[in-house]
């Protein structure tokens, strides 16, 4: 910041320089507010980069014709932005694959958001998903935003998702057909923008035959 005085000989005053130093004293905390912001700016960029190289496609490991089949239809999906289903055994890499379909998408400038279905039982994985408002049950100190707002502009990763019991299949089944959630002990519903990729090491269409798993969800 350059300042001059119109003064003759250029002559600051003593009071020009109380109100300068007043000035710059005003005007340091929105200074030093842009340069964090700038460092922060770079930082992420620098951290994206390192996710990308570490989750991208070229991170899956393997050159068989079957994993040439893999990447392909990674490829695919990557390219649209329908629901998508992985299936696998544990252990086999589902998450890895959700993430390359994730970087490789237009959608890889927002979050990725993962939830483990099988790890949480039934209302503290609905709170988990769809956050809950203050006071919706004990304990529920604070607003909660769940994992579908975090992902909003971007995707939500639901592991195990065979395990989601029933209640909550037919409310996930709601949000992939409406486009929206209701957070626990809310009236209102709210809209969210959010690719959803959904893994299993389960056979889905046995359980929908046995009735463990709703078909109008395992459809869409």
């Amino acid at each position: 910041l350059y300042i001059e005085s119109e003064a003759p000989g250029s002559i600051f005053s003593p009071q020009d320089l109380e109100f300068l130093a007043e000035f710059a004293g005003a005007i340091s905390p929105y200074l030093k507010a842009a340069l964090v912001h700038q460092d922060h700016l770079r930082e992420i960029r620098k951290l994206r980069r390192e996710v990308d190289g570490r989750y991208g496609l070229d991170n899956l490991v393997g050159r068989s014709a079957a994993m040439r089949g893999v990447y392909e239809l990674v490829r695919l999906a990557a390219g649209g932005d329908r629901t998508v289903l992985i299936t696998g055994e544990s252990g086999c890499g589902k998450e890895l694959v959700a993430r390359a379909i994730h970087h490789a998408s237009r959608r890889n400038a927002k979050a990725l958001v993962v939830v483990d279905c099988s790890g949480l039982s039934e209302h503290l994985l609905e709170s988990e998903l769809f956050g809950h408002k203050k006071g919706a049950f004990t304990g529920a100190s604070a607003d909660k935003v769940g994992a579908f707002q975090e992902a909003d502009g971007g995707t939500l990763f639901l592991d195990e998702v065979s395990d989601a019991p029933r209640p909550l299949q037919q409310k996930l089944r709601r949000v992939l057909q409406e486009g929206e959630i209701r957070r626990v002990g809310d009236a209102q519903f709210i809209k969210v923008d959010v690719r959803v990729i959904c893994a299993t090491n389960r056979s889905l269409p046995e359980q929908v035959e046995k009735g463990e798993f709703i078909r109008d969800l395992f459809f869409r």
